[in-house]
C-alpha cells in the first residue's frame, strides 16, 4: 500500500534534528521535537495510508515534542491522532490533563490546539490520523476526550489497542487496499466504544464545565508572558469566583497555577534549549514569562528538570557545539 521507511542513521548528527522535524511535519501535523542529547539522537519512522486514515510507527531517542501555538496556526486539516505506545513510556498533554503511556496505553490529541508529548526513554508509538469529520461520527464532542489516559487492561480499550497494532503488522506485510474501507470503519468504532463512557454529559452539566474548562486554558496560553496572569484575573475574564475556576480547573488534574507555571516552564525551557548564541539571557526569558525574580525561576525550574536554567542551557549548547 506504498508504504515508506525512513532512518536518520545515514544523516550527519547535527543535521538529523532539522531533518526529522521537517519530515514528521510533512507526515502528520506541524510539530518540533527536542532531543534529549543530539549527539544520541537517531528517530525512524515508517508512513502510509489505509483509507481515509494516515498511520506510521516513529521509534524515537529521549526527546520533547512540541505542537505550539505557532503550529497549530499552520496546520492544515483539522485531525484528531490516536496515539497507542507500543515500548517505552511517554507523558502526553493538551488542554491541562496529562496522560502517562505504558505498552498498550493510548490516547487522543486534537491537532487544532497546542499539545506536547515527552519522551524520556527509547521508545515506539503508533500514531494514526483521524479526520476531524469521521472523528465526530464516533466520538461525541471529541475535542473532550483529548489526553486521557486509556490504559490497556480496560475492557474494550484492550480491544482497540491489539486491533490497530494488528492491523499495523497486516499494512506491512499485506495489500489491504481491497478491505481498507471496511477495516477502517472497524477501527473508528472501535474508538467509539472506548470514548463511549468519556463522552456521555452528567446530570450535573459536565459538557458546559469542559466548556469553561477549555476556555481558561486558552485564555492562559494566550496570556503567559502577563505576569499579572492569576486566578483572580481569570476568573473576571468569567464573570466568577476564583473558587469556581479552581473547581472547574480541578477536572484536569492540575490546579490553576500549577498548569500556569508548568506551561510557563516549558516554554522557558524551548528558548533555553534552541538558544543560539548571543541570544537572550535566562533573567530575560524568566521575566518574559511572569516569572517576578531569577532566584524564583531557578528554583522551580530546578524542580521540574533537575538542572539549574544555566546548566540546561549549557547542555545543550554543547551537544550542538560538538555536532557541529
Amino acid at each position: 500500500m506504498g508504504f515508506e521507511c525512513f532512518d536518520t542513521q545515514d544523516i550527519a548528527p547535527n543535521r538529523r534534528l532539522d531533518y526529522w522535524n521537517d519530515l514528521t511535519c510533512n507526515t502528520f501535523t506541524p510539530i518540533v521535537a527536542d532531543a534529549t542529547d543530539i549527539r544520541t539522537f537517531s528517530p525512524s519512522l515508517i508512513r502510509g495510508r489505509i483509507g481515509d486514515l494516515r498511520i506510521g510507527a516513529v521509534s524515537s531517542s529521549p526527546s520533547i515534542v512540541h505542537h505550539g501555538r505557532e503550529h497549530v496556526a499552520r496546520t492544515r486539516q483539522a485531525v484528531f491522532f490516536l496515539q497507542v505506545q507500543l515500548s517505552g513510556t511517554s507523558s502526553n498533554r493538551q488542554d491541562g490533563r496529562e496522560a502517562v503511556l505504558s505498552a498498550g496505553d493510548f490516547t487522543v490529541f486534537d491537532a487544532t490546539r497546542p499539545y506536547q508529548m515527552v519522551f524520556q526513554e527509547p521508545n515506539k508509538v503508533l500514531v494514526i490520523g483521524v479526520p476531524a469529520a469521521l472523528m465526530q461520527r464516533q466520538v461525541a464532542s471529541p475535542e473532550s476526550i483529548v489526553a486521557r489516559h486509556m490504559q490497556y487492561e480496560n475492557g474494550v480499550n484492550q480491544l482497540l489497542s491489539d486491533f490497530a497494532h494488528g492491523l499495523w503488522r497486516q499494512c506491512l506485510c499485506s495489500d489491504l487496499q481491497p478491505v481498507a474501507s471496511n477495516l477502517t470503519s472497524a477501527l473508528l468504532n472501535l474508538i467509539g466504544c472506548a470514548y463511549a463512557a468519556h463522552t456521555q454529559p452528567a446530570v450535573d452539566g459536565s459538557a458546559h464545565l469542559e466548556s469553561l474548562r477549555l476556555r481558561i486554558i486558552h485564555f492562559i496560553e494566550d496570556n503567559l508572558c502577563d505576569s499579572d496572569l492569576s486566578p483572580a484575573k481569570i476568573a473576571a475574564m468569567l464573570r466568577t469566583s476564583p473558587r469556581y475556576v479552581h473547581t472547574i480547573f480541578s477536572r484536569g488534574g492540575e490546579t490553576v497555577s500549577q498548569y500556569i507555571r508548568r506551561r510557563r516552564l516549558e516554554e522557558c525551557a524551548r528558548l533555553l534549549s534552541n538558544a543560539p548564541r548571543g541570544a537572550r539571557t535566562i533573567s530575560d526569558i524568566a521575566f518574559d514569562y511572569g516569572f517576578a525574580s531569577c532566584t524564583n525561576f531557578g528554583k522551580v525550574f530546578r524542580e521540574q528538570y533537575g538542572v539549574t536554567p544555566t546548566e540546561y542551557r549549557r547542555q545543550h549548547s554543547l551537544s550542538a557545539q560538538e555536532d557541529a
